[in-house]
C-alpha cells in the first residue's frame, strides 16, 4: 500500500549541492523510520542518513556536516539537503521506510526498511 517516489538528482559539479525528496503515498496507519541509502555498481547499498519517528537525525559519517535529512509530516515528504558534493558521493539515492512505534529509534541497516523507493541517480563531476 506505501509507495515512495524519489526525485531531485541530477548532475551537479564537486562542491555543489542538490536536495533530494521522496514522497510517501498511502495512509500511514503509524509512525515511520526514514532513511536515505545510496549505492553504485557492485557495490552494497549503505546508509546515508536515518530520522527517527519522533525526528530525531542520524547520519553516516560521510554525511555529517554536509547533508541534513528532514521531513514536512504534513505533506508527507522527506528530504535530503546534500551539499558540498564530492566526486565519491555519486551514486543511485534510494528512499527507504518502515513501521515503527514514536518512541523508538531507527536502525541503520538496508534490511530494517520494508519499503523502498526506485532512486534517483546523483553524479558529482569534478
Amino acid at each position: 500500500q506505501v509507495q515512495l517516489v524519489e526525485s531531485g538528482g541530477g548532475l551537479v559539479q564537486a562542491g555543489g549541492s542538490l536536495r533530494l525528496s521522496c514522497t510517501v503515498f498511502g495512509y500511514v496507519y503509524s509512525s515511520f523510520c526514514m532513511a536515505w541509502f545510496r549505492q553504485t555498481p557492485g557495490k552494497e547499498r549503505e546508509g546515508v542518513a536515518h530520522i527517527d519517528p519522533d525526528g530525531t537525525p542520524s547520519y553516516a559519517d560521510p554525511a555529517k556536516g554536509r547533508f541534513t535529512i528532514s521531513q514536512d509530516n504534513a505533506k508527507k515528504i522527506l528530504y535530503l539537503q546534500m551539499n558540498s558534493l564530492k566526486p565519491e558521493d555519486t551514486a543511485m539515492y534510494y528512499c527507504a521506510a518502515t513501521y515503527r512505534s514514536y518512541g523508538s529509534r531507527c536502525g541503520r541497516g538496508k534490511n530494517e526498511y520494508k519499503y523502498w523507493g526506485q532512486g534517483t541517480q546523483v553524479t558529482v563531476s569534478s
